[in-house]
């Protein structure tokens, strides 16, 4: 089984920089009592690494980092949102599956995948 980076966040700078250094970026907010968040969080980097090798992972502990979770209006835990180049592609709260995931992500990264690769 492949893994995946997961990076945690532990400022506003650190999100930024990750959000400005990478065009794929799938946002993960969670916490350490929420069972689900901790449940998903190995799940979501095991898709990223094998259908989305080029998307990072970082995780947001809204225990942590309320003023972060506050800002991205996350009020209620698990949140996943896809970010590419800078803006939300897909955003899901509570309620959803890792192939709602797989689907949100798979024709934004389709395409800045393969827009990457013209420019490698």
């Amino acid at each position: 089984m492949s893994h995946q980076t997961i990076y945690y966040i532990e400022s506003r700078a650190m999100l930024d920089s990750i959000l400005n250094k990478h065009y794929a970026v799938l946002l993960l907010f969670g916490a350490p009592s929420c069972g689900v968040c901790q449940a998903l969080k190995p799940q979501i980097a095991d898709l990223l690494a094998r259908e989305f090798p080029k998307m990072v992972l970082a995780y947001i502990d809204c225990e942590a980092q309320g003023e972060i979770a506050a800002s991205y209006h996350v009020f209620s835990l698990p949140v996943v949102e896809t970010v590419f180049y800078g803006k939300t592609f897909g955003r899901f709260s509570k309620v959803f599956s890792l192939n709602d995931i797989h689907h949100a992500i798979a024709r934004p990264y389709s395409l800045v995948s393969q827009e990457q690769t013209e420019e490698e």
